[in-house]
Protein backbone atom coordinates (compact mmCIF):
# COMPACT_ATOMS: atom_id res chain seq x y z
CA UNK A 1 0.00 0.00 0.00
CA UNK A 2 1.20 3.50 -0.79
CA UNK A 3 2.23 5.57 2.18
CA UNK A 4 -0.19 8.51 2.83
CA UNK A 5 2.68 11.02 2.54
CA UNK A 6 3.59 9.70 -0.92
CA UNK A 7 -0.06 9.79 -2.01
CA UNK A 8 -0.50 13.36 -0.80
CA UNK A 9 2.65 14.49 -2.61
CA UNK A 10 1.52 12.82 -5.84
CA UNK A 11 -1.92 14.38 -5.53
CA UNK A 12 -0.38 17.81 -5.07
CA UNK A 13 1.54 17.33 -8.30
CA UNK A 14 -1.58 16.28 -10.20
CA UNK A 15 -3.46 19.23 -8.72
CA UNK A 16 -0.70 21.54 -9.95
CA UNK A 17 -0.92 20.03 -13.44
CA UNK A 18 -4.70 20.51 -13.54
CA UNK A 19 -4.56 24.05 -12.17
CA UNK A 20 -1.79 25.12 -14.55
CA UNK A 21 -3.58 23.56 -17.52
CA UNK A 22 -6.79 25.45 -16.72
CA UNK A 23 -4.87 28.67 -16.15
CA UNK A 24 -3.07 28.44 -19.51
CA UNK A 25 -6.15 27.16 -21.34
CA UNK A 26 -8.31 29.97 -19.99
CA UNK A 27 -5.68 32.55 -20.85
CA UNK A 28 -5.40 31.25 -24.43
CA UNK A 29 -9.16 31.34 -24.91
CA UNK A 30 -9.32 34.87 -23.58
CA UNK A 31 -6.56 35.85 -26.00
CA UNK A 32 -8.33 34.15 -28.91
CA UNK A 33 -11.61 35.90 -28.12
CA UNK A 34 -9.90 39.28 -27.82
CA UNK A 35 -8.20 38.83 -31.18
CA UNK A 36 -11.46 37.66 -32.77
CA UNK A 37 -13.25 40.75 -31.48
CA UNK A 38 -10.43 42.89 -32.90
CA UNK A 39 -10.95 41.35 -36.34
CA UNK A 40 -7.78 39.24 -36.52
CA UNK A 41 -7.71 36.46 -39.14
CA UNK A 42 -9.97 33.56 -38.21
CA UNK A 43 -7.32 30.88 -38.69
CA UNK A 44 -5.07 32.58 -36.12
CA UNK A 45 -7.90 32.74 -33.56
CA UNK A 46 -8.96 29.14 -34.24
CA UNK A 47 -5.37 27.95 -33.75
CA UNK A 48 -5.19 29.71 -30.39
CA UNK A 49 -8.51 28.13 -29.39
CA UNK A 50 -7.16 24.73 -30.43
CA UNK A 51 -4.10 25.15 -28.24
CA UNK A 52 -6.31 26.27 -25.35
CA UNK A 53 -8.54 23.23 -25.85
CA UNK A 54 -5.54 20.92 -25.57
CA UNK A 55 -4.70 22.43 -22.18
CA UNK A 56 -8.32 22.15 -21.03
CA UNK A 57 -8.39 18.46 -22.00
CA UNK A 58 -5.17 17.93 -20.07
CA UNK A 59 -6.71 19.63 -17.03
CA UNK A 60 -9.87 17.58 -17.39
CA UNK A 61 -8.02 14.28 -17.41
CA UNK A 62 -5.77 15.40 -14.57
CA UNK A 63 -8.93 16.10 -12.54
CA UNK A 64 -10.08 12.52 -13.15
CA UNK A 65 -6.70 11.12 -12.07
CA UNK A 66 -6.81 13.29 -8.96
CA UNK A 67 -10.27 12.08 -7.96
CA UNK A 68 -9.64 8.37 -8.52
CA UNK A 69 -6.54 8.49 -6.30
CA UNK A 70 -8.06 10.44 -3.41
CA UNK A 71 -9.31 8.57 -0.36
CA UNK A 72 -13.12 8.28 -0.81
CA UNK A 73 -13.62 9.48 2.76
CA UNK A 74 -11.44 12.57 2.38
CA UNK A 75 -8.53 13.30 4.73
CA UNK A 76 -9.55 10.62 7.19
CA UNK A 77 -10.13 7.93 4.54
CA UNK A 78 -7.73 5.20 3.46
CA UNK A 79 -5.48 5.98 0.49
CA UNK A 80 -5.73 3.71 -2.57
CA UNK A 81 -3.58 0.59 -2.59
CA UNK A 82 -1.85 1.69 -5.81
CA UNK A 83 -1.70 4.69 -8.10
CA UNK A 84 -4.54 4.58 -10.64
CA UNK A 85 -5.01 6.27 -14.00
CA UNK A 86 -8.71 5.41 -14.22
CA UNK A 87 -11.51 3.86 -12.19
CA UNK A 88 -15.28 3.45 -12.35
CA UNK A 89 -17.08 4.97 -9.34
CA UNK A 90 -20.46 6.26 -10.61
CA UNK A 91 -21.85 6.60 -7.07
CA UNK A 92 -19.30 9.29 -6.14
CA UNK A 93 -20.27 12.86 -7.01
CA UNK A 94 -16.61 13.82 -7.29
CA UNK A 95 -15.98 11.07 -9.82
CA UNK A 96 -19.09 11.91 -11.83
CA UNK A 97 -18.17 15.60 -11.93
CA UNK A 98 -14.62 14.94 -13.11
CA UNK A 99 -15.67 12.41 -15.77
CA UNK A 100 -18.43 14.67 -17.12
CA UNK A 101 -15.89 17.49 -17.26
CA UNK A 102 -13.42 15.34 -19.20
CA UNK A 103 -16.20 14.15 -21.54
CA UNK A 104 -17.00 17.80 -22.22
CA UNK A 105 -13.42 18.48 -23.29
CA UNK A 106 -13.61 15.50 -25.68
CA UNK A 107 -16.82 16.86 -27.23
CA UNK A 108 -15.18 20.25 -27.61
CA UNK A 109 -12.40 18.58 -29.59
CA UNK A 110 -14.97 17.97 -32.34
CA UNK A 111 -15.90 21.65 -32.25
CA UNK A 112 -12.26 22.74 -32.40
CA UNK A 113 -11.33 20.54 -35.34
CA UNK A 114 -14.51 21.15 -37.34
CA UNK A 115 -14.08 24.93 -36.99
CA UNK A 116 -11.15 24.69 -39.45
CA UNK A 117 -13.34 23.26 -42.22
CA UNK A 118 -13.87 25.87 -44.91
CA UNK A 119 -16.93 26.39 -47.07
CA UNK A 120 -19.50 25.00 -44.64
CA UNK A 121 -23.12 25.92 -45.23
CA UNK A 122 -24.97 27.56 -42.31
CA UNK A 123 -26.78 24.28 -41.61
CA UNK A 124 -23.56 22.26 -41.68
CA UNK A 125 -21.80 24.79 -39.46
CA UNK A 126 -24.57 24.58 -36.87
CA UNK A 127 -24.40 20.80 -36.97
CA UNK A 128 -20.61 20.36 -36.92
CA UNK A 129 -19.43 23.41 -34.96
CA UNK A 130 -22.29 24.92 -32.97
CA UNK A 131 -23.91 21.67 -31.76
CA UNK A 132 -20.72 20.26 -30.12
CA UNK A 133 -20.20 23.69 -28.57
CA UNK A 134 -23.63 23.58 -26.95
CA UNK A 135 -23.22 19.98 -25.80
CA UNK A 136 -19.81 20.73 -24.31
CA UNK A 137 -21.16 23.77 -22.44
CA UNK A 138 -24.04 21.69 -21.08
CA UNK A 139 -21.63 19.00 -19.85
CA UNK A 140 -19.49 21.59 -18.08
CA UNK A 141 -22.54 23.10 -16.39
CA UNK A 142 -23.58 19.64 -15.21
CA UNK A 143 -20.06 18.98 -13.93
CA UNK A 144 -20.10 22.25 -11.99
CA UNK A 145 -23.49 21.44 -10.50
CA UNK A 146 -22.23 18.06 -9.30
CA UNK A 147 -19.07 19.64 -7.86
CA UNK A 148 -21.03 22.30 -6.00
CA UNK A 149 -23.44 19.71 -4.64
CA UNK A 150 -20.48 17.65 -3.46
CA UNK A 151 -19.18 20.62 -1.46
CA UNK A 152 -22.37 22.16 -0.10
CA UNK A 153 -24.75 19.22 -0.06
CA UNK A 154 -27.24 21.29 -2.06
CA UNK A 155 -26.41 23.43 -5.06
CA UNK A 156 -25.75 27.08 -4.14
CA UNK A 157 -27.64 26.78 -0.85
CA UNK A 158 -24.56 27.07 1.35
CA UNK A 159 -22.22 30.02 0.85
CA UNK A 160 -18.80 29.10 2.21
CA UNK A 161 -17.02 32.43 2.35
CA UNK A 162 -13.77 30.97 3.73
CA UNK A 163 -13.77 27.77 1.66
CA UNK A 164 -11.30 28.12 -1.22
CA UNK A 165 -12.67 25.00 -2.89
CA UNK A 166 -16.18 26.49 -2.93
CA UNK A 167 -14.91 29.68 -4.55
CA UNK A 168 -13.00 27.75 -7.22
CA UNK A 169 -16.09 25.79 -8.22
CA UNK A 170 -18.29 28.92 -8.08
CA UNK A 171 -15.94 30.96 -10.31
CA UNK A 172 -15.66 28.09 -12.78
CA UNK A 173 -19.44 27.71 -12.86
CA UNK A 174 -19.81 31.41 -13.60
CA UNK A 175 -17.41 30.88 -16.48
CA UNK A 176 -19.52 27.96 -17.69
CA UNK A 177 -22.62 30.16 -17.71
CA UNK A 178 -20.78 32.84 -19.70
CA UNK A 179 -19.59 30.26 -22.20
CA UNK A 180 -23.14 28.98 -22.62
CA UNK A 181 -24.25 32.54 -23.38
CA UNK A 182 -21.43 32.73 -25.93
CA UNK A 183 -22.45 29.42 -27.49
CA UNK A 184 -26.08 30.47 -27.87
CA UNK A 185 -25.00 33.75 -29.48
CA UNK A 186 -22.85 31.80 -31.95
CA UNK A 187 -25.82 30.06 -33.59
CA UNK A 188 -25.70 30.67 -37.34
CA UNK A 189 -28.98 31.73 -38.93
CA UNK A 190 -29.71 29.41 -41.88
CA UNK A 191 -31.41 32.23 -43.77
CA UNK A 192 -28.51 34.71 -43.63
CA UNK A 193 -25.41 32.74 -42.65
CA UNK A 194 -24.69 35.20 -39.83
CA UNK A 195 -24.29 34.45 -36.12
CA UNK A 196 -26.97 35.72 -33.77
CA UNK A 197 -24.45 38.08 -32.15
CA UNK A 198 -20.73 37.86 -32.84
CA UNK A 199 -20.00 40.53 -30.23
CA UNK A 200 -21.80 38.68 -27.45
CA UNK A 201 -20.14 35.44 -28.53
CA UNK A 202 -16.67 36.95 -28.34
CA UNK A 203 -17.23 38.82 -25.07
CA UNK A 204 -18.86 35.77 -23.50
CA UNK A 205 -15.84 33.69 -24.43
CA UNK A 206 -13.43 36.36 -23.17
CA UNK A 207 -15.06 36.86 -19.77
CA UNK A 208 -15.78 33.17 -19.29
CA UNK A 209 -12.18 32.27 -20.12
CA UNK A 210 -10.92 34.81 -17.60
CA UNK A 211 -13.08 33.11 -14.95
CA UNK A 212 -11.41 29.78 -15.66
CA UNK A 213 -7.95 31.31 -15.68
CA UNK A 214 -8.62 32.94 -12.31
CA UNK A 215 -10.02 29.69 -10.91
CA UNK A 216 -6.92 27.85 -12.14
CA UNK A 217 -4.72 30.36 -10.35
CA UNK A 218 -6.78 29.89 -7.18
CA UNK A 219 -6.49 26.12 -7.49
CA UNK A 220 -2.69 26.42 -7.44
CA UNK A 221 -3.06 27.39 -3.77
CA UNK A 222 -5.07 24.32 -2.85
CA UNK A 223 -3.48 21.45 -0.96
CA UNK A 224 -5.04 18.03 -1.63
CA UNK A 225 -5.75 16.04 1.51
CA UNK A 226 -5.64 19.12 3.70
CA UNK A 227 -7.06 18.77 7.23
CA UNK A 228 -10.65 17.51 7.16
CA UNK A 229 -11.33 18.78 3.63
CA UNK A 230 -13.61 17.17 1.10
CA UNK A 231 -12.16 17.42 -2.37
CA UNK A 232 -14.16 18.02 -5.53
CA UNK A 233 -12.96 18.29 -9.11
CA UNK A 234 -12.79 21.67 -10.76
CA UNK A 235 -14.68 22.64 -13.83
CA UNK A 236 -13.52 24.50 -16.83
CA UNK A 237 -15.09 25.15 -20.11
CA UNK A 238 -14.35 26.28 -23.59
CA UNK A 239 -16.45 27.90 -26.24
CA UNK A 240 -14.37 27.59 -29.39
CA UNK A 241 -17.14 28.04 -31.93
CA UNK A 242 -16.42 29.85 -35.15
CA UNK A 243 -16.42 33.58 -34.48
Amino acid sequence: MLRPAVTARSLRRVNTVAATAFLIGGSLFALGAALAQAGVDFTVCASIYLAGGAFFSTGGYASVVQVVNEPPGGFEGEPPSRWRWWSREPRRLQWLSAVVLFAGTCVFAINLVDSFIEGLSPTAEDRLVWSPDMIGCALFLISGHLAMTGISGEFWRVWRRRDLGWWIVAVNQLGSVLFMVSAVASFVRPSTGDALSTGIANWGTLTGALCFAIAGLMQEREHPLGPRRRRTPRTASTSPSRR
